[in-house]
């Protein structure tokens, strides 16, 4: 049934903003010098059209990037990360412009490497009812994904209906707590023993790899907004520290875009975009979905995204970006999931 808001959801709204207000209060702007994160504040905005950035949007409508997993690839720090190790990924090779990243659709396509990189990790025992989360304080449970796990705090549009059977496999998976998430995180963060939860994971191990033992992914969602001022080039070392990982655990990554360009030159998303080619893996390009939003689903800080509840077939609902986020991110995983399962 396509259809779940009810009663309880509305009982639960103001518990809900209350709980928002609480969870955002840990994820500052992440360009200051103090690299953990603090959010406050929700807001809903004015409306926006965004039929041409839906479930609809496919590789195939792009007009100058492509899709973002077609071509296969030939093969500093404010936060302390773990050593550099040895690693089986093959050496990444550059397949495109980075320039035409605006243009990729919100939601991927997998490649031939994609798909072998999921088949290599089921042979390798992970879970194919399993996916993990990576990141920072955008990706924790009461603001993320959770509401699939739980009927009442979402409901589909009719075009959507199909995203039920994704929320039945992978129940569990949406709501879990991931070692690998928490306010407060970067991208060094998920690759520093330091940071690992004691009561979870064991000596020297990194929150990545220990959500990795603990999961057994075979999709990862990799979102890591939160960088710190100065040398972007320290985000994509260990962005790449965080792909190689899984990749090397038969976890297949989908990598997503961010929405905010605090860093003035879209830098970051031109790393994010040039990685998910060079890996040959999926790209979510979430910054394109909320484009049409007004302020483009930014509070006034250029940062915080806009709030409202998850009810996508609400159109006030849709005219801020949270329900963008997790719509267009249950889209995309879809996606994903329907191609590495079908022949």
């Amino acid at each position: 049934m396509v259809i779940k808001r009810d009663w309880f959801s509305h009982i639960t709204l103001s518990m809900s903003i209350g709980l928002m207000v609480f969870v955002l209060a840990g994820c500052e702007n992440p360009t200051g010098t103090n690299p953990q994160p603090t959010l406050e504040g929700v807001s809903s905005t004015a409306p926006a059209q965004l039929t041409e950035i839906s479930a609809k949007h496919t590789p195939a409508e792009t007009e100058d990037g492509g899709g973002p997993t077609v071509a296969p690839s030939s093969s500093s720090d404010q936060v302390s990360g773990p050593e550099e190790v040895e690693r089986s990924t093959p050496a990444p090779t550059a397949t495109f412009d980075p320039s035409k990243w605006q243009n990729l659709p919100v939601i991927p396509l997998v490649s031939d490497g994609a798909r072998e990189i999921y088949k290599n990790g089921l042979s390798l025992g992970n879970n194919p009812r399993a996916f993990a989360k990576v990141g920072d304080c955008q990706n924790v449970p009461s603001m993320f994904l959770s509401i699939f796990d739980h009927e009442g705090f979402y409901s589909f549009r009719e075009e959507d209906a199909q995203l039920e059977d994704l929320v039945e496999w992978f129940e569990g998976s949406f709501s879990r707590e991931s070692e690998a998430v928490r306010r407060g995180f970067n991208a060094a963060s998920v690759v520093s023993p330091l940071w690992a939860n004691p009561d979870s994971c064991d000596p020297g191990e990194t929150p990545l790899d220990c959500e990795i033992r603990l999961q057994q992914p075979s999709i990862a969602l990799v979102s890591l907004e939160t960088w710190w001022a100065g040398d972007p080039n320290n985000y994509e070392k260990y962005v790449r520290e965080i792909l190689e990982t899984l990749i090397d655990h038969g976890t297949l990554p989908i990598l997503a875009t961010k929405a905010d360009n605090l860093e003035e030159d879209h830098r970051i998303n031109m790393i994010l975009a040039r990685l998910a080619y060079e890996y040959d893996i999926p790209l979510w390009n979430f910054w394109r979905a909320i484009q049409p939003l007004p302020n483009h689903g930014l509070m006034e800080d250029g940062f915080h995204l806009t709030f409202a509840e998850n009810h996508f077939d609400d159109p006030e609902a849709m005219r801020a970006a949270w329900p963008w986020r997790n719509l267009t991110a249950l889209q995309a995983l879809n996606s994903v999931w329907q191609g590495v399962t079908t022949p």
